[in-house]
């Protein structure tokens, strides 16, 4: 038979200390990243229907796959990278563009800031839409 005692502490005291245990994931601000896009400029247009420039047009970008968007001259290494662009490849790929794909064509050495990816990402993920 349980102890009712031991379940009573479990949940007033345990379960909360347990919360805590595994704080949530840092969220994007995509304000600061819209900001940040500024350096992306040069290579990447984000207009709905826009034009590629030495990079992609970036409009909906996240969730779809690397090397899709027609009219672009994707380099050999990035149509080969099965790649879908997730909050997680995405980080990835601008924390090191070159480790994450080998051989794109991408000039960037990347971002070393974690917030600062964060940011960027959640402002990519507002190009979708209307």
């Amino acid at each position: 038979m349980r102890n009712p005692v031991i379940i009573m502490f479990a949940a007033v005291v345990a379960a909360p200390l347990l919360a805590q245990a595994a704080p949530a994931p840092a969220k994007g601000d995509a304000a600061r990243g819209a900001t940040l896009f500024i350096q992306c400029r040069a290579c990447h247009t984000v207009t709905k229907g826009g034009a590629h420039n030495v990079g992609p047009n970036l409009w909906a970008v996240t969730g779809a796959p690397a090397a899709g968007k027609t009219g672009y001259a994707y380099s050999p290494a990035m149509k080969a990278s099965g790649l879908t662009w997730d909050a997680a490849t995405l980080d990835a790929f601008l924390a090191r563009p070159v480790g994450q794909v080998p051989g794109n064509k991408m000039a960037f050495g990347g971002m070393s800031n974690p917030q600062a990816r964060r940011d960027l990402i959640a402002y990519l993920a507002t190009l979708k839409g209307k």
